[in-house]
C-alpha cells in the first residue's frame, strides 16, 4: 500500500516517507477555495499557492508585481478547502531578500494569516540566513532552485538553466545547503533532466520538478497549464489534461444563445 493511501493529512514527514518508499509526489497550484477544494478531493498530495497567481490570476507578465497581503489572500482561500493534502505558500518578490528579520517576519505572518503549513522560497546560498531563521523558527520551508522566476530580469530569458558545468556545480552545492539549512523539499525547474537525478539522488529530501525530468521525486504543474485554461503557454514539460478554454467557450456561447432565444429558463427552471 502507498504512503499516500495510509495517511489522513499530508505532512512534511509524510513526504519524506514518500522519497524513502519511492513514491513519486504530486504538487499542483491552486488560489481559490472551489478549485483548492477540487484537488484536495481529487488526492493530490501537495497544493502549492504560487505567486504565479500574479500572472494567471491578475494578468501581471512577471511574477514579480504580486504583494505579501496578496499572497495571504489566495493562501487563505486555499486553505479553508483544504482536508488532507500539505499547503505550501510562496514568498513574494520584495518579502524576504533585502534582510533575513523581513523574511521571518513576512513567513510569519503567512502562516498566522493563512493557516498554511508551510512555505516556499527562490534562491540557494545567498537565501541561507533567511532559511535557517525561518526554521528556527518553527515554520518549513521548501526551498526553489533552477529556473527562479523572480530573477527573471537578471536571467533576461525564461530558458533552461544550469546547463554550463558552472553554474550546474552551484545548483548542486545550493541544493545541499538548503537541505543543511532545513529545507523539507526542494522544487528544481527548468533544468536538465541527468543534473536533476543526480541532485534527487545526492538529498536526503525530496525534489519537486517543474521541467526537470522523470528523476526529480515528484512533479508540479501550474493548475492553468495542465487544464487548459491559459492557452498561450506550452512548453516542452507541460503535458495538457483538459481544455477547459474550449469547453468553457462552447458552454457560454451556448448559455448566450439560449438566452437570446428565449429558451432560457424555461417552464421547469422558474418559480
Amino acid at each position: 500500500m502507498s504512503v499516500n493511501k495510509e495517511i489522513k493529512k499530508v505532512t512534511t514527514h509524510t513526504l519524506q516517507k514518500m522519497k524513502l518508499s519511492a513514491e513519486k509526489i504530486s504538487m499542483i497550484t491552486a488560489y481559490d477555495f472551489s478549485f483548492a477544494r477540487i484537488f484536495d478531493q481529487a488526492g493530490v498530495d501537495v497544493i502549492l499557492v504560487g505567486d504565479s497567481a500574479s500572472n494567471v490570476m491578475a494578468g501581471h507578465e512577471t511574477t514579480l508585481p504580486i504583494t505579501l497581503d496578496q499572497m495571504i489572500y489566495h493562501g487563505s482561500s486555499v486553505v479553508r478547502a483544504v482536508n488532507r493534502c500539505l499547503v505550501v505558500v510562496d514568498m513574494p518578490f520584495g518579502s524576504y531578500q533585502s534582510n533575513s528579520d523581513i523574511a521571518l517576519a513576512s513567513a510569519i505572518r503567512i502562516m498566522k494569516e493563512t493557516g498554511a503549513h508551510s512555505i516556499k522560497l527562490e534562491g540557494g546560498e545567498e537565501e541561507i540566513e533567511a532559511v535557517k531563521k525561518i526554521v528556527r523558527a518553527g515554520i518549513p520551508v521548501m526551498g526553489h532552485l533552477g529556473l527562479t522566476p523572480q530573477s527573471i530580469y537578471k536571467f533576461g530569458t525564461y530558458t533552461v538553466r544550469a546547463k554550463e558545468e558552472a553554474e550546474a556545480n552551484k545548483l548542486k552545492q545550493d541544493a545541499s545547503l538548503l537541505q543543511e539549512a532545513g529545507c523539507f523539499a526542494i522544487v528544481l525547474e527548468k533544468i536538465p533532466a541527468a543534473l536533476a537525478t543526480e541532485v534527487s539522488n545526492s538529498l536526503s529530501i525530496p525534489t519537486i520538478g517543474i521541467g526537470a525530468g522523470s528523476g526529480c521525486d515528484g512533479q508540479v504543474l501550474v493548475m492553468h497549464d495542465m487544464l487548459g485554461i491559459n492557452t498561450e503557454f506550452k512548453p516542452r514539460f507541460l503535458r495538457q489534461y483538459l481544455d477547459i478554454e474550449k469547453q468553457a467557450t462552447g458552454a457560454v456561447q451556448q448559455y448566450i444563445k439560449d438566452v437570446k432565444a428565449g429558451d432560457f429558463p424555461n417552464i421547469s427552471e422558474q418559480y
